[in-house]
């Protein structure tokens, strides 16, 4: 194994395991994953623009957990992961419900490698309506 794909494969499981412990709700988890200065931009349908530092994002997550709500969709599409020496990208494609309804959201995540384990530093995501992404039918992405 190339020494790059050894760090595309360790991203692409701190990703695996971001969607593991988040849909699941396992904060403490999500403590560790999530880096001290982690900042999400989320993009709704209607193009309003909401941020989280930390331990707001983490007490989303919280709530969920402690309403009792089932586990979330771990359905997710890579479409690039990028790693640099101590920075990584990934895009994907996943479907959750993270606002009350069931969406197709498109992230792009930033990670940092630092304390010996990459760390998610930043989140962005765009909500779309389930049934499409650009006219298309869950099916066809």
């Amino acid at each position: 194994m190339k020494h790059s794909e050894h760090h595309v494969n360790a991203v692409r499981k701190t990703i695996d395991d971001l969607i593991q412990t988040a849909t699941n709700y396992d904060v403490e988890t999500l403590d560790r994953l999530y880096h001290e200065d982690l900042q999400v931009t989320m993009v709704d349908t209607s193009g309003n623009v909401n941020t989280a530092n930390k331990e707001n994002f983490k007490a989303l997550f919280k709530s969920k957990r402690d309403a009792g709500e089932p586990p979330m969709n771990t359905w997710a599409k890579y479409h690039k992961v990028t790693v640099n020496d101590k920075s990584a990208q990934v895009l994907l494609s996943r479907k959750n419900n993270l606002n009350g309804q069931d969406m197709d959201l498109f992230l792009s995540i930033d990670l940092i490698h630092e304390a010996s384990r990459w760390q998610i530093s930043r989140e962005v995501i765009f909500l779309h309506p389930e049934l499409s992404v650009n006219g298309a039918s869950n099916e066809e992405i």
